[in-house]
């Protein structure tokens, strides 16, 4: 009996009657399931998502999402086969589901990585330093982020159903922001198998997370300011979407990243022979064939010195013809069919339109043998590589994607060509360059950066360890400017921090200690009866703070230090020379000396609950220190932030040294380890 996707609606499950539409397999064309969204009522959805899932999801800090995060990793690690079995009749063959399955696993456990080590143990994020707003400092501002109180509606592409839901849903959950999420009806079969694997671990909370098997229906009607709406799929369903009256009413958060002719780049340097030419051949067939082409970061311009197009043209059609296509499923196929008939009978079609200014050089969009399947059942299509001769005078290459294993050589005469080509995409995901020329690496990279959200330099030095061209990472930027949607995913924490607002909190620095849980320079700083450092973390005060009795520093001071440190430059031994540096009066301390005498006069030197100190950040040495000169040290807790491990927490101090006038000679953070047991 074929199966009906459930949709995943008001923490239930819902099994559609009516208006069912088939799904077929890529392999044989068979029905492999059933998706209707009749009956859903998707204003209570969204209801559902903000007034319980965001609710529950604010409650928890960074950390302990994060922490639910690594949860499901670990849960659909466990059961991953299962989804690689169900994905071959979306045409993926086992290296496709390394992309898309362990890809998508693979976010999930680097977002909760980055939410442990880069955000606080708090429900909110202090950004940048604060504002001085009024002249004796009793008034100052400064920007935090708070999650949205609304949905994040994410509406996924068919080419992905595993990795483009998790790399949306993983920075929303962190964010605090409950998902409704829509996969591509064509591949939903999969998308529901992983939802229904973290439904079953019970990890989220109640309203966090819904899914939507089929279509849409009315769930953008119901969107408003607090909500998040991010597309992956065409140029015209996101145009469509944009311009949705209550997404452009309601200003709803729009990200986008849609139709992306992303360019290759070989530098004139990298001829035939060379390591470049031979990294360049394999990184396009490498893109033209996973996911039978059919990725949005793949390669559809091939760009290349007119000199080499022969050469290219050879090289990449011997490749080509050494990949099996066939089914997925088979060990000896290296490319399996396209996601559906019906897209294959996209991608020919575009082929013809590009073809009306290209030639086809190799292969045939209308013609494929595949290996253990049939063609006339299944969406199966061999790999055509077509040569534009008149690149800066074409339109339709550089215009046109056929979103499958298709891709166009374009020649160039000059290094300024080749930008003109790269432009004349009109903006792209990603594009890479293939260059041992410094000059050349340059002049390409600041000739292109504008038009796209990512840049890969492959070369001999990097080409073993490389991510290569079509992998987008978590750390950095996922999308790009003009025809790929000017939307961003990923970025690290910027992906976060779409699903949050920005807010300019202004106030007394004492307010704004207390509201932040962070110390402000102005606020209350109580120097305690008992030395901080004698306190577990769990005792220890934001504002605590020690004041140190004063030490003056020798010449003979300085001279030990640069004796027995070996630094003995000459603003610290030679007078005269010294006087003549605008920034000395004289001979002054090293910074170094500084900042030993500075935890010289502060430490505690007895065992106690302070167990390490492991880092200094945001030093600046502020005013010279000359002999004579004496110092003192105010310590004040600045911050506290548990750690991995409940035995301990993370201490941030604000050390500030002065000199006898009360001058500030150095500041910086002192990062320590607090016992709590």
């Amino acid at each position: 009996m074929t199966h009906i996707l459930d949709s995943y609606a008001l923490d239930r499950w819902f099994t559609p009657e009516a208006g069912l539409v088939d799904i077929p397999s890529a392999i044989d064309g068979r029905v492999v399931a059933r998706a209707s969204t009749r009956g859903l009522d998707f204003a209570a959805m969204v209801r559902h998502a903000s007034e319980v899932g965001g609710p529950a999801l604010r409650r928890l800090t960074f950390h302990q999402r994060s922490d639910m995060l690594k949860a499901l990793g670990a849960h659909l690690t466990a059961h991953k086969d299962a989804l690689y079995v169900l994905a071959a009749d979306t045409g993926a063959t086992k290296r496709d589901n390394f992309f898309d399955i362990d890809g998508g696993i693979g976010t999930l456990y680097a977002y909760a990585s980055r939410g442990r080590r880069e955000l606080p143990g708090e429900r909110f994020v202090v950004e940048g330093a604060p504002e001085a707003l009024s002249k004796n400092g009793t008034f100052i501002g400064l920007h935090v982020l708070t999650p949205l109180h609304g949905v994040a509606v994410h509406v996924n592409a068919f080419n992905f159903p595993c990795w483009g839901m998790l790399e949306k849903l993983a920075p929303a959950i962190l964010a605090g922001m409950p998902v409704i999420t829509k996969p591509a009806t064509a591949t939903a079969y999969v998308a529901e198998a992983v939802v229904k694997l973290i439904v079953e671990a019970n990890i989220l909370p109640a309203g966090a997370l819904q899914f939507v098997a089929g279509s849409a229906g009315d769930l953008l009607d119901h969107l408003t300011g607090q909500d998040v709406l991010s597309f992956t799929g065409s140029a015209a369903t996101s145009q469509a979407l944009r311009d949705h009256p209550a997404v452009s009413r309601n200003a709803v958060r729009f990200i986008a990243e849609r139709d992306s002719l992303n360019a290759a780049v070989l530098g004139p340097d990298a001829v035939e022979g060379t390591p470049e030419f031979d990294l360049f051949i394999a990184e396009v067939v490498r893109e033209m064939t996973v996911k039978a082409g059919q990725k949005c970061t793949a390669i559809r311009r091939i760009i290349v010195p007119k000199a080499q197009e022969g050469a290219v043209i050879a090289a990449l059609s011997a490749r080509l013809a050494a990949i099996a296509v066939g089914d997925p499923r088979r060990d000896d196929v290296r490319m399996g069919p396209l996601a559906s008939r019906a897209q294959r009978i996209a991608t020919q079609e575009a082929v013809r339109e590009i073809a009306a200014e290209a030639e086809i050089v190799f292969g045939d969009p209308d013609r494929v043998e595949p290996v253990g399947a049939d063609a006339a059942t299944g969406a199966f299509m061999a790999p055509v590589l077509l040569r534009c001769a008149e690149p800066l005078k074409a339109t339709a290459p550089h215009a046109v994607e056929a979103f499958g294993p298709v891709a166009t050589v374009m020649g160039y005469e000059a290094i300024a060509d080749a930008l003109a080509l790269v432009a004349k995409g009109e903006g792209s995901l990603v594009a890479s360059v293939y260059t041992y020329d410094p000059a050349v690496a340059e002049e390409l990279v600041f000739g292109i950066a504008a038009h796209h959200g990512r840049l890969v330099l492959i070369d001999r030095d990097c080409a073993k360890e490389s991510t290569g061209h079509g992998s987008p990472l978590p750390g950095l930027v996922h999308g790009g400017p003009g025809r790929a949607g000017g939307g961003e995913e990923m970025g690290g924490l910027r992906g976060v921090f779409h699903y949050m607002q920005r807010t300019a909190i202004e106030g007394s620095p004492a307010r704004l200690s207390a509201l932040t849980r962070t110390w402000l320079s102005g606020a209350p700083a109580p120097v305690t009866p008992e030395h901080p450092f004698k306190r577990k973390f769990d005792a220890l005060s934001v504002g605590d703070t020690v004041e140190t009795a004063s030490r003056t520093i020798t010449l003979e001071d300085i001279e030990h230090f640069a004796h027995f440190t070996g630094d003995t430059f000459y603003a610290h031994m030679d007078e005269e020379a010294a006087k003549a540096n605008p920034f000395f009066p004289g001979r002054v301390a090293h910074g170094y000396l500084i900042l030993s005498f500075a935890a010289g006069l502060f430490v505690d030197p007895a065992p106690g609950p302070l167990l390490a100190n492991y880092g200094l950040d945001s030093l600046r040495f502020l005013k010279p220190v000359s002999p004579g000169d004496a110092i003192r040290v105010r310590l004040t807790v600045k911050n506290k932030q548990p750690a991995r491990k409940p035995e301990y927490g993370e201490v941030r101090w604000d050390a500030e040294v002065f000199n006898q006038d009360g001058d500030t000679v150095a500041r910086y953070e002192l990062l320590t380890m607090s016992s709590r047991i």
